[in-house]
């Protein structure tokens, strides 16, 4: 991912499904990352919900194949 502005796509509690939409995203053009994932304090959970962000100019692509990946399931 370049330094553009990152924006949030989706948001899990858990990482392997952040792992799994942004590899989805990935596979499909569409750089994607996952933050907040690591934990220090991991018995505790997550402070923060676990994002998938994508650049700001793929965001409107990575919604619609979001959307197209629920719909189909």
């Amino acid at each position: 991912m370049d330094s553009q502005k990152f924006r949030t796509v989706a948001e899990f509690s858990e990482p392997m499904s952040a792992r799994i939409t942004a590899a989805m995203l990935n596979d499909n053009g569409i750089p994607a990352a996952v933050f907040g994932d690591v934990s220090a304090y991991p018995s505790l959970g997550y402070a923060k919900g676990i994002e998938v962000k994508v650049n700001e100019d793929d965001y409107e692509k990575a919604l619609s194949l979001l959307a197209a990946a629920d719909k189909a399931e």
